[in-house]
């Protein structure tokens, strides 16, 4: 928690000459210094700690998969006809777009996600990094892929969580500056269009944490490292950061609705649950969307499951906001919820809106809500059932890692080293089957005639 990395790259080195192939040099040096400093002495332990991502015997090790996820990837199909930069959430690491990644290369897509400063690696490199580390490292990203792929293919932007954020304001640079690569289209996941009030806290308590004997104030949360690809302990100047990049993004978009320059914004698709405990889903709506101009974005919300009976419990704000999408009046964009068929059935439809109409259309998906899951999370759109570490049903291996989505934890309280409801927190998503096709389809439509 104390070490930052050295070498981790800052927006100052991140100039319009700075490469790919730098910016990997350089992120390899920062993993060296981890290994040096923290895995390596770590691992030497006499006594090793079952879970702990730095020791390289854990079950929590990274390096039990098959590649360090943790870093910068790339992804080539054989014959390339577009590109797509894939910008992970805050805490979290390339990981998370692995399946998004995988099945955009199915497509034709190179597909490079890249590794954001300050993660990967150990939570104290967070208490350094800045919104605009991100940015930088996000112009670097997009210039690559355009390069990549040439001046004539489609250009995706993926972002998750704060990575959704971040590509919305590139997109919106990009509309005004010639000289950046200029998206073809946007997919959001969890977009962090505003943030929980503690993010805004955060901006004071951060402010202590340089003074003598309030070290630990630079943190929100400090709990062991188990997770192999994300951090589980929160600096306070990462969430401090989050509210920045959030605020100047719903200041950027208020602004270029009024001037009307939103229209130059390419088409966006996002997914969004209904309940999430990170990002406000009504900022999403009202903030975003609803300043979009053309017909052609999308909202998809998941919904609560509603065979589970827990209407009584949820916030009245929530179920409101679902009730305004799946009927209400008409919008410029499409938006779908996903919910059950009936209350009475586990499966669920598509209930979509086209633009500017009020009648929604049902689709059937042929998936349903799992036993005793009443809503998704935040941190569970882009994960798969079958995931080795966030799914439920994850695929046997020869060298099992923590199988975090499996966890269900029932006992006495105050026991574990964790707080039980991070534990039980849902991990993966059962519709992503039907995210990954939406996604294929609605970036294949720029493609047709």
């Amino acid at each position: 928690h104390r070490l930052v990395p050295r070498g981790e790259l800052r927006a100052a080195d991140l100039d319009d000459a700075f490469t790919l192939h730098q910016y990997l040099a350089r992120e390899a040096d920062v993993f060296k210094a981890v290994r040096d400093e923290v895995e390596t002495p770590a691992s030497a332990a006499s006594a090793p700690h079952l879970a702990n991502r730095y020791q390289s015997a854990s079950i929590s090790s990274p390096r039990r998969a098959t590649r360090d996820w943790n870093r910068t990837f790339e992804l080539r199909p054989a014959a390339v006809r577009g590109g797509a930069l894939l910008i992970h959430g805050l805490t979290d690491s390339p990981y998370s777009m692995r399946a998004i990644a995988e099945r955009l290369r199915a497509q034709g897509y190179y597909a490079l996600a890249l590794r954001m400063p300050g993660h990967g690696t150990v939570p104290g490199a967070l208490t350094q990094a800045t919104a605009e580390d991100w940015m930088a490292a996000v112009r670097i990203g997009a210039r690559h892929v355009r390069r990549t792929i040439g001046a004539d293919g489609p250009l995706i932007l993926v972002g998750y969580s704060n990575g959704g954020a971040l590509v919305v304001r590139y997109a919106l640079e990009a509309a005004a500056d010639s000289r950046l690569a200029a998206p073809s289209r946007l997919v959001l996941i969890s977009p962090m269009i505003g943030v929980s009030p503690l993010a805004r806290i955060a901006r004071v308590i951060s402010a202590l944490g340089p003074l003598p004997f309030f070290e630990k104030a630079r943190w929100l949360e400090i709990v062991p490292e188990y997770n192999p690809f994300k951090y589980n302990s929160f600096p306070a100047n990462a969430a401090n950061q989050s509210y920045r990049v959030s605020s100047m993004l719903r200041a950027e978009v208020a602004a270029a609705a009024q001037s009307g320059r939103i229209s130059r914004l390419p088409p966006i698709l996002a997914f969004q649950s209904v309940v999430d405990a990170t990002v406000s889903t009504a900022a999403v709506v009202h903030d975003l969307f609803d300043q979009l101009r053309g017909n052609d974005n999308e909202l998809v919300v998941f919904d609560i499951n509603r065979r589970a009976r827990l209407e009584p419990y949820i916030r009245p704000a929530d179920a409101a906001l679902v009730s305004s999408l799946a009927a209400g009046g008409p919008r410029r964009y499409r938006r779908t919820v996903i919910t059950n068929l009936s209350a009475e059935v586990s499966e669920v439809r598509a209930r979509s809106v086209a633009p500017g109409a009020t009648t929604a259309e049902d689709v059937p998906l042929s998936l349903a809500w799992p036993a005793q899951v009443f809503s998704l999370s935040h941190v569970a759109l882009p994960f798969a059932i079958d995931d080795p570490v966030y799914g439920s049903g994850p695929p046997e291996s020869p060298t099992p890692s923590i199988a975090l989505g499996r966890l269900s934890p029932r006992g006495e309280k105050a026991v574990l080293t964790v707080p039980v409801e991070t534990l039980m927190r849902i991990g993966w998503n059962p519709f992503l089957p039907f995210m990954l096709d939406r996604i294929v389809e609605w970036t294949g439509e720029q493609d047709r005639p």
